[in-house]
């Protein structure tokens, strides 16, 4: 198995990051960077929010506001709408993101 590279793509001035999310945990958490069978990289993340409605994508995002300390207006989902492997969208560059994996 090969690895495809980091879960972080520079996008502009932002930043995409690929994630992994388990909705209906018994907690919210961001965790580590694992990869799957094809090798692409994500980073695990858990919330209590159920996969209805959006509710878990609006989770997701404030719960990667909140580990990277910026306001909830920065972080948008970007793709994956219905997947459980989605792109989250951060309006800070590369390197400030990069710092917290």
């Amino acid at each position: 198995m090969q690895e495809q590279g980091p879960p972080l793509r520079a996008d502009g001035d932002e930043t995409l990051l690929t994630v992994r999310v388990t909705p209906k945990s018994s907690r919210d958490a961001v965790e580590t960077v694992e990869s799957d069978a094809s090798g692409q990289l994500f980073l695990k993340v858990r919330v209590r929010a159920l996969p209805d409605k959006g509710a878990a994508n609006k989770a997701v995002c404030q719960l990667i506001a909140k580990w990277l300390g910026i306001p909830k207006s920065g972080v948008a989902l970007h793709a994956g709408d219905t997947s459980r492997l989605k792109q989250i969208r951060i309006a800070l560059p590369i390197g400030d993101v990069s710092r917290f994996l």
